[in-house]
């Protein structure tokens, strides 16, 4: 009764719509409700009604609102909190044909370019092997040899953040690839001329890797909602791992059928093969895309934060910045974090070889496994916060709980790797403790851009510089312990130790509020 009564209002307030109004029954209304959940947005279609102009065509009309509703489907859902969507999801091309999301293909980039990064750095490691024999290189020098790329990351991580917050990723990252791509080249020359050439080309390598990890943060956080960016962070990081399994797998492969500067002159040319590509296909930020669909640009802009960029000469305040003891719990963070990667990075295949007699293809094999499981376990971490976010937890919340993942579960497979007997039972334990070390991505790696969005990328090179440090210390550290003791034991004591009292610091002064 109530419908019938609302339909002859319509039509005595429409003259023109004449006898089509009869047309229009409740049952035509009820369909085109039952039909709303099914697109999965709210749309308000008693408001679009009052709103149509019927003369001529109520049908067509409401149908055109159905069919805009269609396309709509699946793109956008928001809500009063941010931003609920579809995680990389594809859409529809003006002709129909399926589209690739555009922050797919920056994600799918960035993520082999970090495979590139840490393939880059994993070749010395295995190379390190039949280079000390060659050579008769100490286990103490092994070490230094080993922090050497360290020595240019640490002074790189601060400028280079400092250069993508004013500039962008894509030229800054695009410069670094170049440059670490003809260190890499570069690097077995260096080792035949001397000793102190190779630490210096490494010196150069480390340079030029620093900005990788501050572009990586910041055209990500320009490219992806705010729910998406834990998921986007995960695939790229599940690249920077995977980069392990690739050096450490085809390293000795390539060595043994091309000789030692084999792996060296791939990866270089793949990083140059890549750099083309980038230069191309990506923007540093998604509304200077030329191919970007407006739905897709409409998404990234609604769930992003509003960022004010840094004015040309203008530079990010360092004192205020350490101010604040969240900025100090994301610095402790990345240095225990940098301290117990850089550790297993460099010293794995060494650890296999010494403590279970292995031989190097069987080392790197062992060494390679627990890489390849971190990468898979990084974009769970990342999917799981995402998540979390959607599910209405806090931010802060958020960031404690996969920090404390990162960090205790990892210290607590190092103790018990002190007691592996056999390679198999050791790598399991590795295993574990990188795969949730990689918790850690979903923690404070993504807190910089929550507290400070302005200077995310100053922030990450100040922590990153401390991390550096750390791994210098814990990385010839290891090689003294080693030749001291005569035994890993103790430093992975001391590390695990570490894990522990910077998850309580961690927990007790971060927060995924903005601070600045």
């Amino acid at each position: 009764m109530a419908s019938a009564a609302g339909n002859a209002a319509v039509a005595s307030n429409v003259p023109a719509f004449g006898a089509r109004s009869s047309k229009l029954s409740d049952a035509h209304l009820n369909s085109i409700r039952f039909r709303k959940p099914l697109f999965e947005f709210r749309y308000n279609i008693e408001r679009k009604w009052g709103n149509l102009s019927l003369q001529g065509g109520g049908r067509r009309s409401i149908d055109a609102i159905v069919e805009r509703g269609r396309k709509r489907a699946g793109l956008v859902k928001c809500t009063a909190e941010g931003i609920e969507r579809g995680i990389l999801t594809g859409g529809r091309g003006q002709e129909g044909a399926f589209a690739m999301p555009e922050r797919l293909k920056v994600v799918a980039l960035m993520a082999c370019v970090m495979c590139l990064c840490n393939a880059d750095r994993v070749v010395m490691s295995v190379a390190i092997v039949p280079l000390a024999a060659k050579h008769g290189w100490s286990s103490s020098f092994l070490g230094i040899v080993q922090s050497s790329f360290l020595w240019g990351y640490i002074f790189s991580s601060v400028i280079g953040g400092a250069l993508v917050d004013k500039y962008g990723g894509k030229k800054v990252i695009a410069w670094g690839v170049a440059l670490w791509s003809l260190a890499t080249l570069l690097t077995p020359w260096a080792a035949n001329n001397s000793t102190t050439t190779l630490l210096a080309v490494r010196a150069f390598f480390g340079l030029a890797e620093g900005v990788a990890l501050p572009s990586m943060n910041i055209l990500l956080s320009r490219w992806f909602p705010c729910n998406e960016r834990a998921t986007a962070v995960g695939l790229s990081m599940g690249g920077f791992h995977l980069g392990n399994v690739v050096g450490l797998v085809l390293t000795p492969i390539v060595m043994s059928s091309v000789g030692l500067s084999g792996p060296f002159i791939l990866f270089a040319s793949l990083g140059l093969l890549w750099l083309t590509t980038w230069t191309l296909r990506v923007t540093n930020d998604p509304q200077e895309s030329q191919t970007i669909s407006q739905s897709e640009l409409r998404l990234i802009q609604d769930g992003k934060s509003n960022a004010t960029p840094l004015k040309k000469g203008e530079f990010p305040p360092l004192r205020l910045l350490l101010s604040k003891m969240p900025t100090w719990a994301i610095i402790f963070a990345n240095v225990t974090n940098n301290w117990g990667y850089f550790v297993l990075l460099s010293w794995m295949p060494v650890y296999f070889k010494t403590v279970f007699n292995v031989n190097l293809k069987q080392a790197a094999w062992f060494s390679a496994v627990p890489w390849g499981t971190m990468a898979f376990s990084g974009y769970v971490a990342g999917a799981a916060s995402d998540s979390l976010i959607k599910a209405g937890y806090s931010l802060t919340f958020v960031r404690k709980v996969m920090q404390s993942i990162g960090f205790i579960g990892p210290g607590l497979a190092l103790l018990c790797l002190n007691y592996a007997k056999t390679p198999v039972i050791a790598s399991v334990f590795m295993t574990v403790a990188l795969s949730l070390s990689s918790f850690s991505q979903a923690g404070f790696l993504l807190n910089m851009q929550d507290i400070a969005p302005q200077y995310a990328g100053f922030l990450h090179g100040i922590s990153n510089s401390a991390g550096t440090l750390a791994a210098i210390i814990s990385t010839i550290g290891t090689g003294y312990f080693v030749q001291w003791l005569g035994s890993f034991q103790a430093f992975l004591t001391v590390t695990a130790g570490l894990y522990f009292v910077t998850a309580i610091f961690w927990n007790i002064f971060a927060t995924g509020e903005r601070v600045f």
